[in-house]
């Protein structure tokens, strides 16, 4: 496995020594689900370039990208991913997969949520003040989490005590919400991930999914050369050619765990 995490922003440099190596920032449901780690062998032998990456979320990644830490983005937060190329900091931004949003709890409390659709969930969980655990991590899951507590309750509800703020990323924040027999925000491959973690008999279980506003599209997004001269953007057109070809999005599709796809390619399919 080749995977790096940035220490500090120092240590950019040493990052873009060798012109085989493309630095990846990206998000921590890439890395976690595994796809990431199933993709470099292929990738790498294939093109022989070293794809080296950090895990973090999506805002973190944007932010490696703006700073010129890093040679591509692998994110999914759509609005914050338009912003960020039209600020000039990104370029060739490129549909590649999908999955969903889910909302999960401990089984011990999933029978609360019985008959609920997203909307009453999220009600009586304030209104019971049930224990709710947010990444607060301003990721793509965070940042969608947070738009449907705005769009439900009006605002996010920050500071109240029930409402826990974990910093981490998802596995990590699914584990609290177990630990403590609460409830969280996910996205399904990485969900799947867990599942897989607990040989398919979970603590937490889906209580709602399927709404028309739970999809979670990733793309990937090479920072503009422009604007970061040693960024290594023939690097990162080679991936971005590679993802979205037919060989690449038939590896998204068959990547699995527990027998369920984790991503569905959309390369092809998707606009924006």
């Amino acid at each position: 496995m080749k995977k790096i995490f940035f220490v500090s922003l120092a240590l950019s440099a040493s990052l873009f020594a060798a012109d085989n190596d493309l630095v990846m920032a990206t998000t921590t449901s890439t890395d976690n689900t595994g796809l990431l780690d199933a993709i470099y062998p292929a990738y790498k032998a294939e093109t022989g370039v070293d794809v080296k990456w950090t895990a973090v979320g999506t805002g973190a990644a944007l932010k490696l990208g703006e700073n010129c830490d890093a040679d591509i983005l692998f994110v999914h937060s759509p609005k914050v991913e338009k912003e960020f190329v039209e600020k000039g900091f990104g370029v060739d931004r490129t549909p590649v997969m999908y999955n969903d949003f889910i909302l999960i709890a401990d089984k011990s409390i999933a029978p609360k949520f019985k008959g609920k659709d997203l909307k009453g969930s999220f009600e009586l969980i304030k209104a019971e003040k049930i224990k709710f655990f947010s990444r607060g991590d301003k990721s793509g899951t965070d940042n969608k989490e947070k738009g449907i507590w705005k769009k439900v309750e009006g605002a996010v509800p920050e500071n109240e005590a029930w409402y826990n703020q974990t910093g981490q990323g998802m596995i990590a924040t699914i584990n609290a919400a177990a630990e403590q027999k609460g409830v969280t925000f996910t996205d399904r491959g990485t969900y799947i991930k867990y599942e897989d973690n607990k040989k398919g008999n979970p603590d937490m279980v889906i209580i709602n999914e399927g709404d028309n506003d739970l999809k979670n599209f990733y793309s990937v997004i090479a920072v503009n050369p422009k604007h970061c001269p040693k960024a290594d953007y023939e690097n990162a057109q080679r991936f971005i050619k590679w993802i979205t070809s037919e060989k690449g999005q038939k590896f998204v599709g068959d990547f699995k765990l527990l027998n369920k796809p984790l991503f569905t390619p959309d390369a092809n399919t998707r606009k924006n």
